[in-house]
């Protein structure tokens, strides 16, 4: 298995610069992996493929406003800060730009002082830098609501007026630097359907980090690094995700956010999912047991990308492959803001 074998062409045309509007109305491609099949449908069709006693579960995280524009207090110069996690309080792991020539006591300064940041480690591993934040007045996150924009990935280049466009309808506590892009087509109407019509709606936390996203620079996967991100999953899911799967139920996760976090808490020993809150380097490569995910909503995702690589895990590399080249024939919209794939 080499990298090499999970790229594929990918016009810029096709990178959608917009969310759908309303969200449901973009495309919707479905794999069925048993035959192969391909549908083209829209993803207001989703609940044709859902039964009652299914269990949907989605990623309740939500994006933090991480960019932060200042400038250092040194030289007067521009700095972009994006906030990455948190390690003690108000200290945070962060991506500095341009970084370069930050080192340890460089201060940044962000909405005339009202925030300050001070290096105070050089993160050898990623880069990153580790910076300690003051305000003058209020808490922190009080500063960051105030002057920070919720970040887009890079290949967004056009401005998003409205910052909820990059929220679920069903986000809650903020701790991602990226969205659960997956979760972006479903709006309330067809959640509240969704539920009348028997479908359980169960949520967990995986907290989104650049990571994810950064496509695999070597050329064997195995040895790519992949970070940790913190995940939750709380006891109501997994007694829901456990008892569907002893009714003969589905359990159809929303995004690869989600598939990650369930697959984390699921215990082979037991074969069930366990109630449970940690970080998780779970790396998701073809040959990968699935032990908690029956179906999956997922959108399509950048070549050579782990996120890539989990799909080609759960449907087979070829099926998967051979369905990306489609969807480009189909001139479907590709990243964050693009088409649905359902894989069942």
């Amino acid at each position: 298995m080499r990298t090499d074998d999970f790229d594929y062409e990918l016009p810029t045309g096709l990178i959608s610069q917009h969310p759908a509007e309303p969200r449901d109305a973009c495309r919707l491609l479905v794999l069925e992996r048993a035959s192969g099949m391909i549908e083209h449908r829209s993803f207001r069709d989703l609940p044709e493929y859902l039964r009652a006693g299914d269990v949907l579960v989605v990623n309740e995280t939500r994006v933090l406003p991480a960019r932060l524009l200042g400038a250092k207090d040194e030289t007067g110069g521009a700095a972009e800060v994006l906030l990455l996690r948190p390690r003690y309080e108000d200290t945070w792991e962060c991506l500095v730009k341009p970084g370069r020539r930050l080192k340890p006591g460089a201060r940044i300064v962000f909405g005339d002082g009202l925030l300050s940041g001070l290096v105070v480690d050089v993160l050898e591993e990623s880069g990153g830098r580790l910076v300690r934040f003051t305000t003058q007045s209020g808490t922190f996150m009080e500063a960051v609501h105030a002057l920070g924009e919720v970040p887009l990935p890079p290949y967004i280049t056009a401005r998003l007026d409205d910052p909820e466009l990059y929220q679920t309808v069903f986000a809650a506590e903020e701790h991602s630097v990226a969205a659960p892009t997956a979760g972006l087509h479903f709006t309330t109407e067809m959640l509240d359907a969704l539920q009348k019509a028997g479908v359980h709606l169960a949520k967990v936390e995986l907290d989104v980090g650049l990571d994810t996203f950064r496509p695999v620079s070597v050329d064997d996967p195995a040895e790519h690094h992949i970070h940790t991100e913190h995940y939750r999953v709380p006891s109501y899911t997994a007694e829901a995700v456990n008892a569907a799967r002893e009714r003969g139920s589905r359990v159809i996760a929303v995004g690869t956010t989600s598939v990650r976090a369930l697959e984390s808490a699921f215990n082979e020993a037991t074969g069930r999912v366990e109630a449970s809150e940690g970080l998780t380097d779970l790396f998701i490569l073809p040959g990968f047991s699935f032990g908690a995910v029956d179906a999956m909503v997922t959108n399509f995702h950048v070549p050579r990308s782990t996120l890539l690589m989990m799909v080609s895990a759960f449907a087979g590399r070829d099926q998967i492959m051979h369905a990306y080249r489609t969807a480009v024939a189909e001139k479907y919209r590709f990243l964050s803001f693009g088409d649905a794939m359902l894989i069942v």
